[in-house]
């Protein structure tokens, strides 16, 4: 009898769903049809039925667990539930709409500062596709304390991106997964693969486990997320003279927070942590100020000495090296005093190599695997690869092969061989490469403290994940939580000029 009435229940439950039932039901049909029209993804329409059977026909017992009479097993089976519905949400609003991002380092300083909390749009530039589909959400590639991958390697999707509400523009702040983060060193992660493999050799970077552990290669997606300024785009032509920066030959205007390290002599007075606190300075920056130099221990010949004269007094003063400030700052220092002579240490290297002495130059810089000398502050002129352009070998190959290996290869995979002077693409000798992918120039705005397409080369289009909007949350590292929010960064714009 009882079964008999349950049953009853049920098909009038079917015959008359609610108002309510028929608004959630229309409500998710449109979103599903909106979402496939957006993406183009057809098979998605298979979620049209399901919902008009959850929400009006109801033939499938959708939620009949919670009919449950084992009040244990019910109250299981509401949290795996609740956690089911929230690892599909938090997975589908991350790979489609929006994600959270920490600023974890000082490049991009004073724009965006150590501690800032990102909300960074997917929809300004386009969501890209799933590539890596089954991973877990709020994990980029790693289980936090078990260290194993939070993704499986197989399937492995094609790149497709949808239509945004805009696309990349110069002195955009971007979010991207880190290009040469394809392979990794386990123990020694935080250090560019690549560049370990220039200094120490390849062979020895795979034989010594016990250093460098075992190498990991990962899929684009699950790449570390790395944020900078867009500074060259597709097709540009960048160079940079004295640590400013031309495009097709013209110089353009540097961030209004850009940061260099400065030289700064005094007279001879020592420059108090206070006055650094004045001007901004963190913990982490005062910490990385050179012992001063008590200039009256050099000979008057040597070339440091030749740069930074006796000051006024006839006291040849003392001397701070790695000081990091804005020009805004750099002219408040100028204003103390004390201060005899202010310039950006790149242009004190550069004195330094024309009136002799120690040999100044850029240890690494892009291309790492061609053998050139670059002065500090400076960047050779260098082609960025647009979509559909071609690259002829026909000229300077040596660089070439250098500069556009890793774009031919690793990024538009496609064999790449390079011997005898000659150049085999897919097998077939080739003296030209036609692109099919845009690739962008990012750089920090804290100059000399930015490992960025200076040193691991262009970003390629795929690689792009976002655009910060706005800041939700802001840290001081140096206080503790309380103390340490930074109430006027809240809900400031996350994409500074």
């Amino acid at each position: 009898m009882e079964k008999s009435t349950s049953n009853q229940t049920n098909k009038r439950e079917r015959r008359k769903p609610g108002t309510k039932q028929w608004i959630y039901a229309i409500v998710a049909c449109i979103c599903c049809i909106s979402f496939v029209i957006w993406t183009g993804y057809w098979a998605v329409l298979i979620l049209i039925p399901i919902f008009i059977d959850i929400y009006i026909t109801k033939f499938i017992p959708w939620g009949g667990w919670r009919n449950a009479k084992n009040k244990q097993v019910k109250n299981v089976l509401d949290w795996v539930d609740a956690i089911l519905f929230a690892l599909v949400g938090v997975y589908f609003i991350n790979t489609f709409f929006f994600q959270n991002y920490q600023i974890p380092s000082s490049s991009l300083e004073k724009s965006l500062l150590v501690g800032d909390f990102l909300c960074v749009s997917k929809l300004s530039y386009g969501a890209r596709s799933p590539m890596t589909p089954f991973s877990m959400p709020l994990m980029q590639h790693t289980f936090p304390f078990f260290g194993f991958k939070s993704y499986l390697d197989k399937p492995q999707l094609e790149y497709q991106r949808f239509k945004g509400t805009g696309h990349i523009e110069r002195n955009d702040i971007v979010v991207f997964n880190y290009p040469s983060g394809d392979t990794v060193a386990s123990k020694i992660q935080e250090v560019d693969y690549y560049v370990l493999c220039k200094d120490a050799g390849r062979d020895a970077v795979w034989r010594d486990r016990n250093t460098y552990g075992e190498i990991l290669y990962r899929p684009v997606d699950r790449r570390e997320n790395y944020v900078k300024r867009c500074i060259g785009l597709p097709g540009d032509v960048l160079s940079i003279v004295s640590d400013t920066v031309y495009i097709n030959g013209n110089p353009i205007q540097s961030p209004e927070k850009m940061q260099l390290l400065y030289c700064v002599q005094t007279d001879g007075t020592d420059i108090s942590s206070a006055v650094f606190d004045e001007l901004g300075l963190s913990n982490e920056d005062k910490r990385k100020i050179g012992m001063f130099q008590d200039l009256r221990e050099l000979d008057s010949l040597s070339y440091v000495r030749r740069i930074f004269p006796d000051a006024k007094n006839g006291n040849p003063g003392l001397l701070y090296m790695n000081i990091n400030m804005t020009k805004e700052m750099a002219d408040k220092m100028k204003q103390k005093p004390f201060v005899e002579k202010v310039i950006p240490q790149n242009q004190f290297y550069k004195l330094a190599n024309k009136v002799g002495g120690q040999r100044f130059i850029q240890p690494t810089i892009y291309p790492i695997t061609y053998d050139g000398q670059t002065e500090p502050g400076d960047f050779h002129a260098l082609w960025i690869p647009k979509k559909g352009e071609t690259i002829k070998f026909d000229t300077d190959v040596d660089y070439k092969v250098a500069a556009y290996t890793r774009c031919i290869k690793n990024y538009e995979h496609n064999s790449f061989e390079y011997k005898d002077g000659k150049i085999y693409i897919n097998g077939q000798q080739a003296d030209s490469y036609t692109f099919k992918f845009d690739y962008y120039f990012m750089m920090g705005d804290n100059r000399d403290n930015s490992a960025d397409s200076r040193v691991w080369g262009f970003v390629p289009e795929d690689h792009i994940v976002g655009k910060p909007l706005f800041i939700w949350l802001s840290l001081d590292k140096d206080k503790n939580f309380f103390s340490g929010i930074r109430w006027s960064r809240l809900f400031t714009s996350g994409n500074k000029k």
